[in-house]
């Protein structure tokens, strides 16, 4: 099943995604091979390889929630909204796309909440929706990852000077850092959750616009058991 043309236009998000996407998986295969390679060859490995590796494949499938949204390819259930006349099928489907945008903010304010204090940010107030902010809210900016290097000068410098300084005695520390601070790899979790609410709304507009009669439409068995049966016929 091609996708609709809504799917198929491509902006400046659209091909950072799919750029990031697809620069992870290159990324993630290609550290696999070598470490594989220096460990059965050569009795070595790159130590915070396997690190960098599991950042990456958090961050593909983060990414991935929001992507599928996009490209609709998230599995939904539909035998019963198929039976519906267009008008209920329409409220039904909004009503569908109204509780994902509202697990989408949710899933931000908890995303933002979790990063926040690795980036010596203030989290927000409130159990359920952000009320304010929590400036008075302990900050970890010093913490570390395991092995992850930090591979230029200058984002060494960087980091220390905003996320690893404080004020002291009326002079202002800076603390070193050894190894990349968690802050990197973790702003994965506010960026995906931003997507994903963006992405969600499209998908409400697309319904609204009855450009889609559902928010998630993938039918991968019927797709697979149409192109298995154009190929038998096609062989006949």
């Amino acid at each position: 099943m091609s996708a609709p043309e809504s799917t198929r236009k491509h902006g400046f998000i659209d091909e950072l995604e799919e750029t990031l996407i697809a620069l992870l998986l290159g990324l993630m295969t290609l550290l696999t091979f070598v470490n594989v390679v220096l460990r059965y060859g050569f009795n070595s490995s790159v130590i915070w390889s396997l690190e960098v590796v599991l950042v990456m494949f958090a961050w593909l499938v983060l990414l991935g929630i929001s992507y599928g949204f996009k490209v609709r390819a998230h599995l939904g259930v539909d035998a019963i909204t198929n039976v519906l006349a267009p008008g209920p099928r329409k409220v039904v489907a909004l009503l569908a796309a109204a509780l994902c945008l509202a697990y989408a903010l949710l899933f931000l304010k908890g995303a933002w909440d979790y990063w926040a204090p690795f980036a010596d940010l203030p989290k927000t107030t409130g159990r359920w929706f952000p009320t304010g902010l929590d400036w008075g809210a302990r900050r970890f900016g010093f913490t570390e990852s395991g092995d992850i290097p930090i591979p230029f000068d200058w984002l060494r410098t960087w980091l220390e000077q905003t996320f690893n300084s404080y004020e002291e005695g009326g002079q202002r520390t800076v603390d070193a850092y050894s190894k990349m601070p968690v802050l990197v790899p973790y702003v994965i979790l506010p960026i995906s959750a931003l997507l994903m609410v963006f992405r969600v709304g499209q998908a409400i507009l697309r319904v609204w616009r009855d450009e889609d009669a559902s928010v998630i439409v993938s039918h991968e068995a019927e797709d697979a058991v149409a192109e298995a049966a154009a190929t038998l016929r096609g062989k006949v």
